[in-house]
């Protein structure tokens, strides 16, 4: 739709849509007028008439006695002449005699009306005589009522009685209020209902002329050239400003045709100081606003760019785990200006897909994010789903292992639809990821490795001394006691020479889970060297640290270790050696209990000793 017709469908709706209903308004309130001045004359000749009527009536009935004493006497048969008489002689439109039920005479005008009534009682066997008289015409009635701009039409039933009109006597006329046309003229008709002779019913129609009241037409006509005359100004005057405003939207358009092909050279000219003149300062602020904003994006463009691929290049070196996936997030959602985000990743190839991290809300969006990841896992990689408001792309990280599950999923979202370089982009951060997540992964399992005996899962010697170490610095600074206990399986060289090495292993293996199920949570166990197993008690006193190794000797005289041949078991002792410490250093706390286990060695063995010696404040048994 153009401007121009817009502007049309403005005018006609702000101007000439409440004109015509303010005219048929005007033109209703005008008949409305005239129709209530018409019906208020009516109403009032209506009134009139029922005065006439009554007054009528009344001295009807006065002369109907008269006619009833002069009639009682005189026989039946001599009625009608007498009755005749009688009507001329007083000038009586109507004369009716009734003797009992039978009518005996009935002379004069069938149009009479205002009948009066009096009845002779019946007397020595003579029934009673009913007469009734009226002295008044239906045209005399009609043409006494009727005035300039007033009909009257009386009607008794469907016959006409007399009309001051002679077309209304052909034309049904209602009984309730409303306007009859009659020829050239409109009337409002108001009704009347009378007694007529013999218990009928006559009805009197008094029509007033609409035109009486004044002139409909002029009215209409003035009215008519008011709202002619405010149309056409309106009109003129929306010509005006639709030729002002085209002129200056054209060149607004012109501006920004130019802008969108790049030209950014051209201003938009301005004159006056008018709402428009200040637009089109704006405007060409806004084109030197863009055309800066435009080269500086350019730049931000290629710092992004390279922002990207420095951060690939942190990626593969970096080795905190939950803070690469997070960075891996929130980089693909800055490099396709995404406003919310999720990633899932596993760590390893057994464990299932967990969330690791989201950002932006998610609520609600379950099914649109699954629709996305099942996409990519099933696909080439990338995965979509959207909705009217919301667009959704996943990529998926490579696997664990070579033909493993993919390592985790990156979902991102925003109101846009994504494009290719978009999606290149996700799968390039997404290589990057994947590289980087096996970086830590190898990262941990060295790190695992060094700290963590193979065989038993206990501390390795290193890590036991590095423990020991950090442990001791905390009791000088603190003076709380640290326990150690030193632990060795009897007559272990025997078990490898009659069962063999594996047999051996299987036996650490067991001590080693004991040593871990009889301690606390807070205790350190280590594998010390061969059979020679230690462990750590914080906070741990030489009583504390004697009933701990108590606890762990007994619970390995009590294993059933199976035969790797499977005929039978073994059981295995150990000797144990307990020392505390409230400010020493390690090496003599080791020192310590290393001599308290090769004293409970020359003992017999399966048993433990505390230590002896106080050197260096290591606390010994009695």
């Amino acid at each position: 739709m153009s401007f121009r017709t817009r502007l049309s469908t403005f005018f006609v709706v702000i101007v000439v849509v409440p004109m015509a209903a303010m005219a048929f308004l005007v033109f209703r309130l005008i008949d409305d007028s005239q129709a209530a001045k018409a019906d208020s004359r009516a109403a009032g000749v209506a009134g009139a008439a029922a005065s006439v009527f009554q007054t009528a009536g009344l001295k009807a009935s006065l002369q109907a006695r008269v006619v009833a004493r002069d009639l009682a006497l005189v026989p039946v048969p001599q009625l009608p002449a007498r009755t005749l008489i009688l009507a001329r002689q007083m000038g009586l439109a109507r004369v009716s005699v009734r003797v009992g039920s039978a009518a005996i005479a009935d002379v004069g005008s069938r149009t009479a009306v205002a009948p009066g009534v009096a009845v002779v009682a019946s007397a020595a066997g003579r029934p009673s005589r009913t007469v009734t008289v009226s002295q008044l015409t239906a045209a005399g009635y009609a043409h006494q009522l009727a005035s300039p701009g007033i009909q009257v039409v009386v009607r008794a039933g469907g016959r006409v009685l007399a009309s001051t009109l002679p077309a209304a006597a052909r034309v049904p006329l209602p009984t309730a209020p409303a306007s009859v046309s009659i020829g050239s003229h409109t009337y409002r008709v108001v009704a009347e209902q009378l007694p007529g002779f013999g218990g009928g019913r006559i009805r009197v129609y008094v029509l007033a002329d609409l035109a009486a009241g004044g002139s409909i037409a002029a009215d209409r006509v003035l009215a008519a050239a008011f709202i002619a005359g405010f149309l056409l100004l309106a009109f003129f005057f929306s010509m005006l400003s639709s030729r002002a405003l085209q002129s200056q939207l054209s060149r607004f358009l012109d501006a920004a045709r130019r802008l969108a092909g790049g030209d950014f050279s051209s201003p938009v000219p301005t004159t006056g100081r008018d709402e428009f003149a200040l637009l089109g300062d704006e405007f060409n602020t806004m084109s030197r606003e863009l055309e800066r904003r435009l080269a500086e994006l350019e730049q931000e463009r290629s710092r992004v760019r390279e922002s990207i691929r420095r951060i690939g290049e942190a990626f593969a070196s970096g080795l905190d785990r939950d803070a690469l996936l997070e960075l891996a997030l929130r980089t693909a959602m800055d490099a396709t200006s995404a406003e919310r985000g999720r990633i899932s990743a596993r760590g390893s190839a057994a464990e299932p897909l967990t969330e690791a991290g989201r950002v932006g809300v998610l609520t609600g969006l379950d099914a649109l994010i699954h629709e996305a990841e099942r996409g990519a896992l099933s696909g080439d990689g990338v995965g979509r789903a959207s909705t009217e408001k919301l667009h959704l792309a996943t990529v998926a990280l490579g696997p664990v292992v070579p033909g493993g599950p993919t390592h985790g999923l990156i979902t991102v979202g925003h109101e846009e639809p994504f494009t290719d370089a978009d999606l290149d982009l996700l799968r390039t951060l997404a290589a990057q990821t994947t590289l980087a997540l096996a970086n830590v992964n190898l990262h941990y399992d060295i790190q695992r490795q060094a700290i963590t005996d193979d065989l038993t899962g206990l501390a390795t010697h290193g890590h036991f001394q590095q423990l020991l170490r950090a442990e001791m610095e905390e009791v000088r600074r603190y003076r709380y006691p640290v326990g150690l206990i030193m632990l060795d399986i009897d007559d272990f060289k025997s078990v490898n020479d009659a069962y063999g090495h594996q047999q051996g292993d299987l036996v650490l293996r067991a001590v080693a889970d004991a040593l871990r199920q009889s301690s606390r949570d807070v205790d350190i166990a280590a594998r010390y060297g061969g059979e020679e197993l230690a462990l750590i008690l914080p906070h741990t006193g030489l009583e504390g640290a004697y009933e701990m190794a108590e606890r762990v000797r007994l619970a390995i005289q009590a294993l059933e270790i199976p035969l790797i041949d499977g005929a039978g078991t073994i059981g295995v002792t150990a000797s144990a050696g307990a020392a505390s410490s409230s400010e020493g250093d390690k090496d003599e706390l080791i020192a310590a209990a290393d001599g308290a286990l090769y004293v409970a060695k020359r003992q017999g063995k399966n048993r433990t000793v505390k230590a002896q010696s106080r050197t260096a404040n290591v606390v010994g048994g009695e």
